[in-house]
């Protein structure tokens, strides 16, 4: 019999618990450890922090799903890391604090054969001086309780505006090194859309703030495209919905300090200047956890198994942006040093940087994070769980399932408005996510006919069809494992 402890309920740690419990005989336990209740399908957070969709919509309890499946869950957070156990366990385990109900508080000695660590970033406000949800004027919409309050906000601003109050509304990145971009663009592209139909949009200034060199970066160097029968950089096409749009924006901006109304940021020239705003949603920077290990003479190990996130089949050996390659990123999300343990989705640490790395004239790096969200953290859970399974089944480590984010897809849709008839998506999609200058010289590292852009109500309904889509397969109902990640 074989255990294995998830770490995490979002998109990958919940994908991973559902195809390793479905292709593993019940003998083989699978535990999911999360300090959430409730799974959550993000994307559509965009809606809730609007006021068109509820939160309710996007979300439904664990507890009562994973009992019906036969996963056990505990709601906890995990504390530390223990890969060869201590002079009391033999096996290895995490420790973990429960957060609720009769045992909050309380740790426990989670032990394992083989540990998903899918527990995604840390949203790092405190990296921002007052950087705080729901405070100064400030929102986000990384979770649903905060999309919730970004609507509150939202609202209260758009209530001013009918009464003849104009409103400055600034959306975008909070943080030099923050990453995210795609939910930020779609974001302030469904706020543009409301103002419209509340029929007050003249009486907003939106601007645009972002770490992005230019517009369309996205944390992945931006992308030559195809759209329709021409060829478009992601640069050209963002402006244009934009200028479109009349959204106005400010780039290479690192944001370093939130009062009530005032952003405070430092450009690339490292000139310190100051935007106004009656409502900002700011995405902060993201971190790993801050989780210690210790090995069985409880010596500290931490450095062996994270990198601020954690230490996979990567090639960490430092070296200037331009030698890097796209070999340099993972395939199997494996730990080099304790075989048993793998990091899919956000959790694991990039080898360095996608977009080129700037600095101020102050020596302040401006530029984004590499992204892992979405599909990348869908598809390489299930790889890490189908590994699993396989070992399992052979009686021996078995990785022939790989997946590099450098030969690997993403679609990006970013739908403005809500309804069946009244929306447009912007779709983009990439291939692969981290660009391969050698094979794709003549097209800026990306294969052209897998890499394209549109607009129009087509890409804004299959948005909506993707969000039935896939609650319906968090829910784990029948045949829900032929939806593809």
């Amino acid at each position: 019999m074989s255990k294995i402890v998830v770490l995490g309920a979002g998109i990958s740690g919940h994908v991973a618990a559902s195809h390793l419990r479905r292709k593993l005989s019940k003998e083989h336990e699978v535990i999911v450890v999360s300090p959430n209740s409730n799974y959550q399908w993000i994307p559509s957070n965009i809606w809730v922090g609007i006021g068109r969709m509820s939160s309710k919509k996007i979300l439904f309890p664990l507890a009562p799903l994973y009992k019906k499946k036969g996963i056990d869950f505990k709601q906890a957070k995990a504390i530390s890391f223990h890969p060869e156990g201590d002079e009391k366990e033999s096996k290895p385990y995490v420790v973990a604090e429960y957060v609720t109900g009769e045992k909050q508080g309380n740790q426990e000695k989670i032990t394992y054969d083989y540990l998903i660590n899918a527990t995604g970033p840390k949203l790092n406000f405190e990296a921002t001086n007052g950087l705080i949800p729901g405070k100064n004027k400030t929102y986000s919409v990384c979770t649903y309780t905060h999309a919730e309050h970004a609507w509150d906000g939202l609202n209260k601003v758009i209530q001013e505006m009918k009464q003849g109050k104009k409103a400055k509304i600034l959306i975008g990145t909070g943080h030099a090194k923050a990453t995210c971009q795609g939910a930020a663009f779609e974001y302030i592209l469904n706020v543009e859309q409301e103002l419209r139909r509340h029929k007050i949009r003249d009486m907003a200034e939106i601007t645009w703030i972002s770490n992005e060199f230019k517009l369309g970066d996205f944390g992945m160097d931006g992308m030559l495209m195809s759209y329709g029968s021409i060829t478009m950089k992601s640069s050209e096409m963002v402006e244009m919905i934009f200028e479109d749009r009349d959204i106005k924006w400010i780039l290479g901006a690192g944001v370093n300090k939130i009062e009530n109304g005032l952003a405070q940021y430092e450009n690339l020239d490292g000139e310190t200047k100051t935007k106004a705003y009656d409502f900002a949603m700011l995405i902060p920077s993201f971190s790993g956890h801050g989780f210690k290990a210790f090995d069985k003479n409880n010596q500290d190990i931490t450095d062996k198994l994270f990198k601020g996130f954690m230490i996979v089949d990567a090639d960490y050996t430092p070296k200037p942006y331009e030698e890097w390659t796209v070999q340099d990123w993972p395939e199997t999300y494996q730990n080099p040093s304790y075989p048993n343990i793998f990091a899919p989705g956000i959790a694991f640490a990039p080898p360095h940087t996608i977009s080129k790395p700037r600095k101020s004239k102050n020596g302040t790096e401006i530029f984004p994070s590499p992204p892992r969200t979405g599909m990348p953290s869908g598809i390489t859970a299930k790889l890490v769980a189908d590994n699993i399974i396989d070992s399992i089944k052979s009686g021996k480590e078995s990785l022939k399932h790989k997946g590099s984010m450098g030969n690997m897809g993403a679609a990006c849709i970013a739908s403005a408005g809500y309804g069946l008839l009244d929306g447009s998506g912007i779709s983009i999609t990439t291939f692969p996510i981290i660009p391969d200058y050698i094979k794709y010289s003549k097209t800026q590292g990306r294969h052209l006919g897998k890499t394209f852009g549109s607009i129009g109500l087509a890409g804004h309904w299959l948005k909506l069809a993707l969000h039935y889509a896939f609650i319906y397969k968090a829910k784990m109902k029948p045949l829900w494992w032929l939806i593809p990640e």
